[in-house]
């Protein structure tokens, strides 16, 4: 579904007239816009012209299926964009999940967590000292699930000059994961405890949504 918005132009790509993200991009070019949204970079063609228009002083914002942010760069690079222009043109990748909130009418303090979800999740004892943690209960008003509504986990990773050094050389995803997080990125697993201490999910929940390693909890 599309809204009307002023000031804003809109196209719906059609690929049975030919009418694809990369015809759209460069058309919408000639207008000389200010900011760019692209749907989803889906392949080369359509991550080369965004990457161009993104050199060539336009703001472009797009969406990229990846498991978390530092992993972005890999898949560009993956699909075959040149290192030194990803490199150049990104200026942040920001990574997100929905986990499940617990339900507020039934939400239970619980009294003893699973230390083994607590651990695997990288929870500390001194975290964890003076916390509560909360369990998922069930009432009639989240039809006995224990959770009603969902909110995003999120890691935002800003390009740094050793991050753009690490994609001209075609560094490992690993790698960039751990400068991102060096230089303060906090992934969505630790943002995801952050919603564990302040009563707004569950762990069995995080570890889900995260697939923490080593963990299968039932859902």
């Amino acid at each position: 579904m599309e809204y009307n918005f002023p000031g804003i132009n809109q196209c719906q790509v059609r690929e049975a007239i030919g009418l694809s993200f990369a015809k759209i991009l460069r058309s919408m070019l000639r207008q000389a816009p200010n900011i760019i949204l692209v749907g989803e970079i889906r392949d080369l063609e359509v991550a080369e012209v965004a990457i161009q228009a993104a050199l060539t002083g336009h703001l472009v914002f797009s969406t990229l299926h990846t498991n978390d942010a530092p992993s972005a760069i890999t898949r560009l690079i993956d699909m075959g964009v040149k290192p030194f222009l990803v490199a150049s043109s990104i200026q942040a990748v920001m990574a997100q999940r929905l986990i499940r909130v617990l339900c507020k009418e039934c939400k239970q303090p619980d009294p003893d967590p699973d230390r083994r979800t607590l651990s695997l999740l990288g929870f500390t004892d001194a975290e964890l000292e003076d916390k509560v943690v909360y369990r998922a209960a069930g009432c009639p008003a989240c039809n006995n699930t224990g959770y009603r509504g969902r909110l995003g986990i999120f890691e935002m990773m800003p390009m740094t000059n050793e991050l753009r050094e690490m994609a001209f050389k075609r560094a490992a995803t690993n790698q960039f994961r751990r400068a991102a997080k060096a230089a303060g990125m906090r992934s969505l697993l630790e943002d995801g405890k952050v919603k564990i201490l302040n009563a707004t999910t569950t762990p069995a929940e995080i570890a889900r949504v995260t697939q923490a390693e080593g963990l299968v909890v039932d859902q």
